[in-house]
């Protein structure tokens, strides 16, 4: 069974819009700004063997604030400009209760199923309590982006950088840095 490192994409991948406290996604491509390091931090935890798998809940599609095919557009640039294995995307909102929208597990397990992902061996790093529920549920190791607007959450692992969750993640597993 194989390793990944499951990433929520808006906090995580790429920097999020702030209204007041309150984070919001990029609803268009000119919105889309990767976060410092991010490539290197995605191509190095490639190179050490583990799958990156985008997890990510993106509400605005059926609230019809965003079109599925901007969503699909910014997903390309995504996998043509990082080190991604895959991008799973839940375009649901909570009303809809659906097994796919985070913090319930359903992204994580259908990843596990398509590309043979041993859970309790990968990581879910994330930036809000949404994500940190999803990965303990999955039964992954759980870090945490610290943001201003999530000081309650509890992960295992808190972090202020990507880079800083990799070396977590290689320490812990016995990489190479």
């Amino acid at each position: 069974m194989r390793r990944a490192v499951f990433l929520d994409r808006d906090g995580v991948i790429n920097r999020v819009i702030l209204k007041g406290d309150r984070p919001f996604s990029p609803r268009n491509f000119e919105q889309l700004d990767f976060l410092d390091g991010v490539k290197e931090v995605l191509a190095e935890l490639r190179d050490n063997g583990f799958l990156n798998i985008v997890v990510t809940n993106q509400p605005d599609i059926a609230r019809g604030l965003m079109r599925l095919q901007v969503l699909q557009e910014i997903n390309e640039v995504i996998r043509l400009e990082l080190a991604v294995n895959d991008i799973f995307v839940c375009p649901h909102d909570d009303v809809d209760e659906c097994d796919c929208r985070k913090p319930k597990p359903g992204m994580l397990l259908n990843a596990a199923a398509k590309w043979d992902i041993n859970l309790a061996s990968s990581f879910l790093i994330g930036d809000q309590w949404k994500d940190i529920e999803a990965g303990k549920a999955a039964g992954c190791t759980t870090i945490l982006l610290h943001y201003p607007y999530n000081k309650q959450v509890v992960s295992d692992f808190r972090v202020d950088s990507l880079q800083q969750a990799a070396e977590i993640i290689l320490n812990h597993c016995g990489g190479s840095r």
